[in-house]
């Protein structure tokens, strides 16, 4: 069994709220729990796991803007600042700073 860890962090790349799903989970799952606790933002980084119509309603709804890709099977393609999502590695470090300090447990850690 495995685990899915969702947050959110600033643009320093520290966090601010994590969620735990279960592995076999929607990302969509983790976005619907996290979407409460968005601090007041301008944009809203994410991956394509994050792609859904009602998740960047809701952001729109906070005055929040998406710059997340679309999935690959969409029948519309979504826009989004490409230089913008580049920014998106400071969430990788983030949960590679995790890892490394050993807050997080990875396979080989078992």
């Amino acid at each position: 069994m495995n685990t899915k860890l969702h947050a959110i962090c600033d643009s320093q790349g520290r966090p601010v709220d994590l969620f735990v799903t279960a592995g076999q989970v929607s990302d969509y799952i983790g976005a619907r729990a996290l979407l409460s606790g968005l601090p007041k933002v301008k944009w809203l980084l994410g991956d394509r796991g994050y792609d859904a119509d009602w998740f960047r309603e809701a952001l729109q709804d906070k005055g929040i803007r998406a710059c997340i890709p679309g999935r690959k099977q969409r029948k519309t393609p979504v826009k989004y600042d490409k230089r913008r999502y580049k920014r998106r590695n400071r969430i990788e470090i983030m949960f590679g700073r995790l890892k490394d300090w050993r807050r997080v447990a990875t396979r080989y850690d078992l």
